[in-house]
Formats: structure tokens, sequence, C-alpha cells
């Protein structure tokens, strides 16, 4: 009896553990989204092929050989007239070829135009590793600021819930007074109930908010089942408050993934003009064969014939003239000279939204002081309120403005928590460091 009721309690416990919903941490969630969303799959799978095709036979550095092999016949039938009046016929005449053979074109020296492909192809992979860095960073930002957005919908939530939680109090005491006290206003009991029932419903489209935002944090993790509840372990929204602006430049200056980018472009620029002047100088090519031949006659002295044929021979030339290698090369030039301003445009760019949320950032800072202390004012203001109104000292009227007070304050200050964090988010990424949120 004992061993059967142990049984049912392991698995009583087992089924409980089972249906506990899972723990994120931030960095769990970073760290499952990173494995599993589609988008860095697909970024890492185009960098795989760029690195593929950074071969020598790729770039042209290789000879290429080939292998050819054929067959033939020649079905004949011959009539002869002769001078004298005679014919000879010579029907069904098969003459066979069979032939094979190897050949080789290498192209040895062309201006230096197979070094510069080969240097594309490396250019070309570090462009593909940029384009994953700059996918996996997006994404990390975009996850850590849902994840506190949840955070932020969540405390909202416990607000509205603390919120109406009080009306839901206010309004039975409003009840109760009125129902035992006939000279208690009936104002005050309906103006409760009016409150009880906004702060109802602003609790439930809340419920929406809190729903949407975890819809969202799965889809980034790409969770089959989007809709799956899971719980967060922070459940405050922390913030970064040692940032320094100088470290912040130096850092983007030196570490920005988009500005990395617009480097391997400017090098891709000057590759292609290099492939361009190729055309300037003269070309040396090789080539090699070796074929095997066998013939059968069906007539004739000579019933059999092989062949064996080596073969040899080196090209060298130079393109004098075609029309077009000036203008072409002076388009690349210009290339250059685009790809340069470019990338001074998008570093000034970069400037500029790294001074805007620096301001923002500050600002955001010097709010979280002024609205911490606002809420405890607020607090401390209606408890004395609370105390007031429980004594029948203070009007309904005058409760209701003392909490909404309190969650102003509240509101507040949560949306200041995260601007200040989607401030600090933005500028990390700016100075490409938004990784260390995988910390």
């Amino acid at each position: 009896m004992k061993k059967a009721i142990l049984s049912i309690v392991m698995v009583v416990s087992a089924a409980v553990l089972q249906a506990e919903p899972p723990m994120y941490s931030l960095k769990s969630c970073l760290e499952t989204g990173l494995e599993q969303n589609y988008s860095i799959r697909i970024s890492r799978n185009s960098e795989q092929i760029a690195q593929n095709n950074v071969t020598a036979a790729n770039a042209g550095k290789l000879p290429e050989i080939g292998f050819v092999a054929g067959y033939g016949g020649d079905l004949t039938s011959t009539r002869t007239h002769d001078r004298a009046g005679g014919v000879t016929d010579v029907n069904g005449v098969y003459d066979q070829t069979i032939n094979a053979g190897i050949n080789a074109d290498w192209t040895i020296f062309n201006g230096f135009s197979i070094q510069a492909e080969y240097d594309r192809l490396q250019e070309l992979e570090q462009q593909g590793a940029i384009q994953t860095r700059i996918t996996i960073e997006d994404f990390v930002a975009s996850l850590t600021a849902e994840y506190y957005n949840y955070i932020q919908q969540c405390i909202r939530l416990n607000n509205y819930r603390y919120a109406m939680s009080l009306s839901k109090e206010r309004l039975r005491i409003a009840q109760l007074r009125y129902s035992t006290t006939r000279d208690y206003s009936r104002l005050d009991y309906l103006q409760a109930r009016v409150y009880f029932n906004a702060d109802s419903s602003q609790f439930m489209n809340q419920q929406e908010l809190v729903h949407t935002s975890r819809i969202r944090l799965n889809q980034l993790m790409a969770v089959s089942e989007v809709d799956r509840y899971f719980q967060v372990q922070d459940s405050v929204i922390t913030i970064d408050q040692n940032l320094e602006w100088g470290y912040l430049e130096q850092r983007m200056l030196e570490n920005n993934a988009s500005l990395l980018m617009a480097d391997r472009e400017q090098r891709l620029a000057e590759i292609d003009l290099k492939a361009l002047q190729s055309r300037n100088y003269p070309y040396v090519k090789m080539n090699a064969g070796y074929g095997y031949t066998f013939n059968r006659y069906g007539s004739g002295t000579t019933f059999k014939r092989r062949n064996l044929d080596l073969s040899a021979g080196v090209t060298v030339g130079i393109t004098i003239f075609d029309g077009n290698r000036k203008r072409e090369q002076r388009n690349a030039r210009i290339e250059i000279e685009n790809a340069r301003l470019e990338r001074e445009n998008l570093e000034l760019s970069l400037r500029a939204d790294l001074s805007n949320f620096w301001q923002a950032y500050q600002n955001n800072i010097e709010v979280l002081k002024l609205e911490n202390d606002n809420v405890a004012t607020a607090r401390e203001n209606y408890e004395k309120a609370l105390d007031r109104y429980m004594v029948g000292d203070l009007a309904g009227i005058e409760i209701r403005e003392a909490q909404k007070s309190l969650l102003d304050a509240e509101e507040r200050l949560l949306t200041a928590q995260y601007n200040t964090k989607l401030c600090e988010i933005s500028l990390y990424q700016l100075c490409g460091e938004v990784l260390r949120y995988m910390e």
C-alpha cells in the first residue's frame, strides 16, 4: 500500500514539474533565439556559401582538364566501271574510328586578373561574416528590447491590478457605508463603482498587451508554439548608468559593423579597378593534350591503324585596343570615390545617431531620478488620503485623485525606465557591443 501511494506521489510530482512553465533569463532567450531564429540561420548559410567560394579554382588559378572520347563508323558501298566495260561492286565496307584524349588549358598570367578575382572572393567572404554579424546584432537588440518590454508590460499589469484592488476596497467601503448609513450619499457609492469598472477594464486591456509581447518573444526565439507561456527571471528593468561618451564614440568608429561593411565596399571597388587594369598587360596561356586514335578499315591494304598524339603549346598575347578600356577604368575610379563618400556619409550619420541617443539617455537618467521621488511622494500622499477616507474625513473624488496621482507617477517612472533601456541598447548597438547582453 505504501509503495502504491509513493508511486502515485511520484507520478503527480512529475506531472506538476512537467506542467511548470519554463523560466527564461535574457541570456537564455538570446541563446535560444541565436540557435533557432530563421533570419540568423539564413544569414549563416549565406556566409557559408561565401566561404565555400574562396578557392583557387573559383578564382581561375588552376588549369582546366577535360577528357573526350568518341566512336565513329562509315558504311560505304562502291560500284566501279572500268574502260573495258567491266563492273566491280564493293558492298558493305565499314570503316571504324575510335578516339580518346585528355586536354589541359591553363591561364598562367592574365595581367593580375586572377589574383584580383581571388582578392574579390576573400572580400566577399569578409562581407558575408560582417552581414551575419549585423543580422545577429539586430536580432540581439530587438529581442533585448522586447524582453524588457515584456517586463514593462508585466509591471504595468501589476500596477493596474493594484489599482483595481484599491478601487475594489473603496467600493466595498462605500457600499458598506451606504447600506448602513442612509444619510450617506449614494453618489460616492456610484462613483466608486464607476472607477472600479474603469480600472477593471484597464486591467483586462493590459492583459492583452502582455499576451502580445509574449507572442512576440516566442516568435523571435522561433519557438514553434508561439502562444507558449513562460516566466522571466527579471522583475525590474535594470539600467547601466555608467556609460561614457568618449568610450562609446571611440568604439563606434572602430567596431561599428556598418562602417566595417562600408570599408569592405570601398575595398571591392578598388579590386574592380585592379581587374580592369589587368587588360593593360599581356596574357600567357598554356595548353597540352594527349590523344589516342584507333582506325579499322573495311577495305584496302591497311586493316588497322593506331595513333598516339602528344601536343603542348604556349600562347602569349595582349589586347592592343578594345575601345572601352579607358572609359571603364575612369568609371571604376569614380566608383571608388563614391564608396569613400558613402563611407564618410555613413560615419556622419552614425555620429548624429550616437549624439541623439546619448542626449536622450542622459535626459532619461535625470527623469528617472525625478520620477523616483514623485512615486515616493505620491505613495505617501495616497496613504494619508486613504487614512482620512477611512474615517470619513475625505470625499471619494479626492481619494480617487490621490490614487490616480500614484498610478500616473508609477506609469511615468516605468516609461522612463523602458525609454532609458532602449537608449542604452541603441548606444551599445552603435558601438558594436550589443552582444554584451549575452554575458
